[in-house]
């Protein structure tokens, strides 16, 4: 059985972009919903804290999930291309692996978020999604490693100075679509 991991399911070419586009429009949604809670004359000034919440945790989910399936129909389409399977039992232990990783981070988000620890945030998934880059990264995609180590750089700056938070997410936006034009399929 041919070993087609890495071309089925790759974050490079048109995917990464996606991924990076989701990861800005996300951030920029959430400070955007942020910055209307606390402003007096804004219809999202009136709502709890705990619906504003459930808000930020559902552009998150969004987020993580249309970010799934851009690596989902990418490598569909890069299997069907190159006729493989699209399954096969290395796909099968990354998909466990990613599903893993998806579970840790909103469990850790939302235990942090809980204990009032929202400072956090942002470098908590900061860090366990540069994990997640580093442990999918294979000989032919090093330069992984370098948005793996840029997620490490903005989870320390977002330690220092919280309120770089969103910086951070347009910075992880612009390097993913970066990656993705300069990582061509």
């Amino acid at each position: 059985m041919n070993d087609n991991f890495q071309i089925n399911f790759s974050l490079k070419g048109f995917s990464s972009v996606l991924v990076g586009t989701y990861f800005f429009i996300t951030g920029y949604l959430i400070k955007t919903i942020l910055e209307e809670f606390v402003t007096n004359d804004s219809p999202l000034g009136m709502l709890s804290t705990e619906i504003i919440e459930v808000f930020i945790i559902t552009l998150i989910f969004c987020g993580v999930l249309f970010s799934s399936l851009a690596l989902f129909f990418s490598g569909k389409r890069n299997a069907k291309k190159k006729q493989y399977p699209l399954w096969n039992q290395k796909t099968k232990t990354t998909f466990q692996k990613y599903i893993l990783f998806v579970i840790v981070a909103f469990s850790s988000l939302i235990l942090l978020l809980n204990l009032g620890f929202v400072e956090y945030l942002t470098p908590t998934f900061l860090i366990i999604y540069a994990s997640m880059l580093f442990t999918f990264k294979n000989k032919a995609r090093k330069n992984l490693l370098i948005l793996a180590g840029l997620n490490v750089f903005l989870a320390l700056i977002c330690l220092l100075i919280p309120s770089y938070w969103f910086a951070s997410f347009s910075i992880l936006g612009i390097a993913h679509i970066t990656y993705g034009v300069v990582e061509k399929n």
